[in-house]
């Protein structure tokens, strides 16, 4: 399948996504929008693992194309109908989806990047927030998932400061995972994305799930959420193949299921 804005490959288990509109620092546009929540949504059987990234070295992703018509359009309905499809398509994929950040992620940008499950970063990546720059909220997420990373007082003052963030910052406040060394960056997430591809899949979205329920959770409810996943995935063949590597001194196998 051809795309016009994106760029998808797939090798070893692992679709890497890339944002391809490097002239406009990987601005989101109609098109990329749907696109990406196409690929997003019907994954090619065997994948383990998803690598969301931008072309080039200057941007993961600016955000809004502004030149895009923005102005006088409904936003409320590009919101309903493109961008909320494509962010809950990144939220709830079906594997370990990591965004790589190779340059600044801006705006709806930076939104597209947390919604991954792991965000790992070029040192030399930023984060910013710009919204309120142009009168607007932050969307795609923004509002929900920051405060959720950060705590309040550092979404609120990323919002309304419009300031950036820089990718080792983000790494100390739990915006993001880590930030790696710019030379290294292709290497780690090479490394990582392996990791997650050649490991118990079912688990690793067990831990997304359980994660997610904490955030509403006391005690003795998130205790019951982990009896009923643990029971879940006791029963898996990962499990068993695990416990055997783990008996013989052995790499595991795992199948994912």
């Amino acid at each position: 399948m051809s795309f016009q804005t994106i760029d998808v490959t797939y090798a070893d288990g692992i679709l890497r996504l890339v944002l391809n509109r490097p002239e406009v620092m990987n601005a989101l546009n109609s098109t990329m929008r749907l696109e990406i929540a196409a690929v997003m949504g019907d994954l090619p059987q065997g994948t383990r693992c998803v690598v969301l990234t931008g072309a080039g070295e200057r941007a993961f992703c600016s955000g809004q194309d502004l030149s895009d018509g923005t102005t006088g359009l409904d936003v409320g309905r590009i919101l309903r109908d493109e961008y909320e499809p494509m962010v809950l398509a990144i939220q709830n994929a079906p594997v370990p989806v990591i965004a790589a950040v190779n340059g600044v992620a801006a705006g709806a940008g930076a939104s597209i990047a947390l919604a991954a499950d792991v965000v790992i970063a070029r040192e030399s990546a930023k984060f910013v927030q710009a919204f309120s720059r142009i009168g607007l909220i932050p969307d795609a997420g923004g509002t929900h998932i920051v405060p959720r990373l950060v705590g309040q007082a550092r979404a609120m003052g990323m919002m309304l400061f419009s300031e950036t963030v820089s990718a080792t910052r983000a790494a100390e406040w739990g915006l993001i995972w880590e930030a790696v060394p710019d030379a290294e960056f292709e290497a780690v997430i090479e490394a990582r994305a392996r990791h997650l591809a050649q490991g118990p899949t079912t688990a690793f979205l067990a831990i997304r799930d359980a994660l997610r329920a904490s955030d509403g959770n006391d005690l003795p409810a998130q205790l019951a959420v982990e009896a009923q996943i643990q029971t879940r995935l006791a029963a898996t063949r990962d499990f068993s193949e695990g416990v055997a590597a783990f008996l013989e001194k052995r790499a595991p196998r795992y199948c994912g299921s």
